[in-house]
């Protein structure tokens, strides 16, 4: 089995919150088997401390609303969250499509002095493992769906959809 994550951030196409100062705003998280059957989930919208308001191009591409933030949990307690999921199952790994989720749990534990509630877990890029298995350039996980004929579920740009359909790209991704 694997854990697959997807992260929801803060962001503005007028160049007002720089990739450094993105706020994780939504946490999906699914546990599947390597043919891509769902297992287990989790989705948590997550309140931003440093840009609290959702900026009209942020709204307008996740869906997500001002109201869902105001009442979310901040990055600590989803993170214990995220950690207790985690060790749901045994898995040597966590995957997510490209390196930004990586990167953005990175940044969140710094900005709130946390330790990686993904601790002993290795990352997979499956964006990366999935382009060198088909000998292509790395592609979006929605391109990624149609060359493989699959549709894309839910709400693109919503975190929990957006892992199962990562998810759902696994028996091309990994053997």
């Amino acid at each position: 089995m694997i854990l697959v994550i997807d992260l929801e951030a803060t962001c503005c196409d007028q160049g007002t919150i720089p990739p450094e100062t993105m706020e994780i705003i939504e946490l999906g998280a699914v546990w599947a088997t390597l043919q891509g059957e769902i297992i287990d989930t989790l989705q948590r919208f997550v309140r931003p401390s440093e840009h609290p308001q959702l900026t009209p191009f942020c709204r307008l591409l996740t869906h997500i609303e001002q109201s869902q933030l105001d009442t979310a949990l901040d990055w600590p307690n989803v993170a214990a969250e995220l950690s207790e999921f985690a060790r749901l199952h045994p898995a040597q790994c966590w995957a997510s499509w490209g390196k930004y989720d990586l990167h953005q749990i990175e940044r969140e534990n710094i900005r709130h002095g946390l330790a990686d509630p993904l601790t002993g877990l290795t990352h997979i890029n499956l964006k990366s493992v999935f382009a060198k298995r088909r000998k292509i350039k790395q592609v979006g996980m929605a391109t990624a769906l149609q060359i493989v004929e699959l549709e894309l579920q839910g709400d693109h740009h919503r975190a929990l959809a957006d892992a199962i359909n990562i998810a759902r790209l696994l028996p091309w991704a990994l053997d």
